[in-house]
């Protein structure tokens, strides 16, 4: 199979008359094996602006797979905006796509794992793979990626450029790490809810953990400035229907820290540009960057347009295993800023994460993290049991025991569940909720209040969608993750009663009876013509002839 390198050496910007998204596109010289094939002599032309060529990317099919955290979501958006523009069609159908496209995760074991045997399936059934993500950037010369293209965290801005030649056949390696900037926020988007933007504000992290690998990846830390973030929010929110902003990194707290600044200053100047009815999430910060600054992020927290919810692991109970894990803090100090929050802002979420079985972990140490935990009853726990990631200097200390790790990591998890954030005395409280979910039967919204809390909600009698509207609920019921409401009050409905002909994907799944997601095939909807790839404009229906082959008809009960 022909090999197509990046020569990222010799990379040179294009101060062409390229226009303001296009000023980080780089003119690539491409070194190709010396091998002949019907696309040789395209390649050895440095002279060619696009030296990966073109094919008919309108014919094109794209399956996504995305593994990880918040940060990857979004450069999964990323990629699927900047394909989607260029003719590519996005899908849920592994069955009837050209190209597996796998954004990766490296923080465990088992996510690498299923990595490694979704590109073995793709291979037994004749697809195209590329690998993007933390994985292939951190990992690039792993036996079961010689045969698969990969993109780097920080070349995902060319992923049209490396799928059009991997359709073709070749395979292409894209790593470098060399950008003077970080990705332009202002790259086409399509995201997965079309209500929630997915910020990340920085890259990389100013650590060095023991354990990590994602650091191999992701690098050095990298803040985007101030007043882009905040004009991305604007645009969010203002010009594309938002309703919530999360922001995400690999370590929020950090932000800034490479650039002058610190979290609080950005963060004042987001809350600025937050409407009415709209909210903002703060993603996962390691407890050293907020402790100078808990006066300034509990202000945040408690502004009604901020959720109440942070997100700190901990990782460990034992100051001598985070001593070990090199995460520079202690324990009292992780509980100094539990203790601030819950006492300065009112019903906090507070999530955290918990290794279980690190090397240097003996049993004393396992029971001060059960104790940290039976002290706090922390509603959400994310607890991983310890996986060696090679090249990490975690890997290279000598493991706990396999049975005493699950042991461990069971006994935290049943601890876990002997609480509930949730209970009884929560029934006939009334909460108004944001609602920019599905929940996972199908059927039911799921809403959040003021503290994050999981609220699930019955779609009205009237069939309309709740998406992106705050409704008034009441508790009927309460389980261990979430709790159950009733609406009380909800917006009016706005109902055009004008039947359409909607042509549907049939490689999507649809909610007969049910208001509908956006619909990305339409040709022709009240007797405008919408041409393929082009979303102007939102529409929710309610079907109610069809099937998911062909056209159906519904009435129109919301649209922008």
């Amino acid at each position: 199979m022909p090999d197509i390198e990046d020569s990222f050496d010799v990379r040179t910007p294009i101060k062409a008359n390229i226009g303001k998204s296009d000023e980080n596109f780089f003119n690539i010289k491409i070194r190709a094996k010396k091998q002949k094939n019907e696309y040789a002599d395209e390649l050895k032309s440095e002279k060619n602006s696009n030296p990966l060529g073109s094919v008919l990317s309108w014919q094109k099919r794209v399956y996504l797979r995305t593994w990880g955290c918040s940060h990857n979501n979004s450069d999964s958006e990323y990629m699927s905006g900047l394909l989607t523009k260029a003719g590519f069609t996005v899908t849920s159908s592994k069955d009837l796509a050209d190209l597996w496209l796998l954004n990766s995760c490296t923080v465990k074991t088992p996510s690498e794992n299923l990595l490694v045997n979704q590109i073995k399936d793709a291979q037994n059934n004749g697809k195209k793979v590329c690998v993007a993500g933390c994985v292939s950037q951190a990992a690039p010369n792993e036996p079961w990626l010689k045969d698969v293209s990969i993109v780097g965290v920080q070349q995902i801005d060319r992923i049209v450029e490396v799928v059009d030649e991997t359709i073709k056949g070749n395979v292409v390696r894209l790593l470098s790490q060399r950008r003077k900037d970080n990705l332009p926020l202002n790259l086409p988007k399509m995201r997965r809810n079309e209500f929630i933007e997915i910020l990340a504000i920085n890259s990389g992290c100013l650590n060095n953990c023991t354990y990590c690998k994602t650091k191999m990846a992701r690098g050095d830390l990298r803040s985007f400035d101030l007043d882009s973030l905040v004009e991305q929010a604007r645009k969010a929110y203002e010009e594309e229907n938002c309703k919530e902003v999360w922001l995400t990194s690999e370590d929020l707290g950090a932000w800034g820290r490479d650039i002058g600044h610190v979290l609080p200053d950005l963060l004042e100047e987001l809350v600025k540009v937050i409407p009415e009815g709209c909210m903002m999430r703060l993603g996962m910060t390691n407890p050293p960057y907020i402790l100078d600054y808990l006066e300034d992020m509990a202000k945040i927290l408690n502004h009604p347009r901020v959720y109440s919810f942070l997100h700190i692991p901990v990782q460990s109970g034992s100051n001598a295993v985070l001593t070990d894990m090199k995460r520079e803090y202690t324990v009292e100090q992780f509980a100094h800023i539990v203790d601030y929050m819950k006492e300065h802002v009112p019903d906090i979420y507070i999530a955290t994460d918990f290794i279980c079985a690190f090397p240097t972990e003996n049993k004393e140490d396992f029971e001060e993290s059960l104790a940290l935990v039976k002290k706090y009853e922390f509603p959400s726990l994310f607890i991983n049991q310890f996986y060696p990631r090679p090249g990490t200097p975690a890997a290279r200390l000598r493991k706990v025991e396999t049975t005493e790790a699950k042991e461990r990591t069971k006994e935290m998890t049943k601890l876990f569940h002997s609480y509930r954030r949730y209970t009884d005395h929560r029934i006939g409280m009334q909460y108004e909720v944001l609602i920019c979910e599905m929940a996972t039967d199908g059927i039911s919204y799921v809403g959040h209040n003021k503290s994050y809390e999981h609220i699930l909600v019955a779609p009205p009698a009237d069939c309309r969608s709740l998406l992106g509207q705050r409704v008034r609920v009441e508790i009927v019921e309460t389980a261990k993750f979430y709790m159950k409401g009733a609406i009380v009050e909800a917006p009016p409905v706005h109902k055009t009663d004008v039947l359409a002909d909607i042509k549907l994907d049939p490689y999507r799944n649809y909610n007969c009876g049910m208001a509908t997601t956006r619909m990305p095939e339409a040709r022709v909807l009240n007797g405008m013509d919408v041409e393929r790839g082009e979303w102007p404009w939102l529409a929710y229906i309610s079907i109610t002839t069809g099937d998911m082959t062909g056209s159906c008809t519904g009435t129109i009960i919301s649209q922008r």
